[in-house]
């Protein structure tokens, strides 16, 4: 039986490398001279801290597009708040989403099931496995399941005949 795996991911070699071109960047930057700003990243999380909320968002937006080059997706990075730290220094976190959530998986299961389609899908811990009796269906739910969903970066892997 046909099946394949619906997933998100991002490849942390690619995000590790965006960081320390953004990091060479800013260093050489006229703007960021004699300012604190600076980009870690640590396990699954990146902390931008700089001097002040326009720099935060610069720094913010070199790595964006240092990670765009990279062909990093940044839908999958969630923004914690920005926090006032010792002095004026601004702080804030962005985590790496890595699989599905539970309510996103749910709204695309239910999606898939509001196409008509036979097919059969489950959720299996951080990602959904979808099942048919065709290779076309499956193949008809990966183009539908593109058109219908803009908010996060789906991966369609492991189709197995």
């Amino acid at each position: 039986m046909p099946s394949f795996d619906i997933t998100v991911q991002v490849n942390k070699t690619e995000v590790r490398n965006s960081i320390d071109q953004a990091s060479k960047e800013i260093q050489n930057r006229f703007d960021f001279k004699n300012t604190s700003a600076e980009i870690k990243f640590i396990d699954n999380e990146i902390t931008c801290m700089a001097d002040n909320d326009f720099q935060l968002s610069q720094l913010q937006d070199v790595f964006y597009s240092k990670c765009a080059k990279r062909k990093v997706d940044i839908r999958l990075f969630n923004h914690g708040d920005k926090t006032k730290i010792s002095g004026n220094k601004v702080k804030q976190n962005i985590t790496i989403m890595n699989g599905i959530k539970m309510e996103d998986a749910k709204k695309i299961v239910q999606k898939i099931k509001l196409m008509k389609i036979k097919v059969q899908s489950s959720i299996q811990g951080d990602l959904i496995r979808v099942s048919g009796s065709k290779k076309d269906l499956l193949q008809d739910v990966i183009s539908l399941l593109k058109k219908e969903i803009k908010y996060l970066p789906l991966i369609f892997e492991n189709f197995r005949d």
